[in-house]
């Protein structure tokens, strides 16, 4: 297969992929953060406990989904070169500078410490001040970033169709 047809394979892919990550965020900042905000702080720690834990232990379709969305814009901009005309080049490259610095970087350097964070918690051990506290450090700061991440991989999505359009 000649490598227009890897970038063609590797840019759907990517652009399904980033596109079910940004569906994803949108879930959490639109349904998961305000339906559970509204229980008490322990059942708020709890709830997110199990639903982060479910990505913790390596659920393979979701590894499969976010990693994969990485790997594949990477090669879908690598296989890019010497493919694209300048604008199109521009767009792609947008999209990883988006996809990389806007979404994946404060997920590894914020979403996911405050998550590990929170999973560390011995719940048993701790009073209704603590479960206060608990939540305040992590709430506000978490559903933030994901409220900066999850426009920006939207946008990925959409610079990554418009190049598809234009292909």
């Amino acid at each position: 297969m000649p490598i227009e047809g890897f970038f063609q394979i590797t840019l759907i892919l990517a652009t399904f992929l980033c596109s079910l990550v940004a569906g994803f965020l949108l879930a959490f900042a639109i349904v998961v953060m305000p339906g559970i905000k509204q229980l008490s702080d322990r059942e708020f720690i709890r709830a997110f406990q199990v639903i982060d834990g479910i990505i913790q232990n390596n659920q393979p379709v979701f590894v499969f989904l976010w990693l994969g969305s990485i790997v594949f814009l990477i090669a879908s901009s690598v296989l890019s070169l010497g493919q694209l005309d300048r604008v199109d080049y521009l767009l792609i490259l947008l999209a990883l500078l988006a996809y990389l610095l806007g979404v994946q970087l404060p997920t590894f350097t914020i979403n996911i410490p405050l998550n590990k964070q929170l999973q560390s918690l011995k719940m048993d051990e701790m009073d209704e001040a603590m479960y206060q506290s608990a939540r305040l450090d992590f709430e506000p700061r978490w559903n933030r970033w994901n409220l900066i991440r999850t426009p920006l991989a939207c946008l990925v999505s959409a610079l990554l169709i418009l190049l598809l359009f234009r292909l």
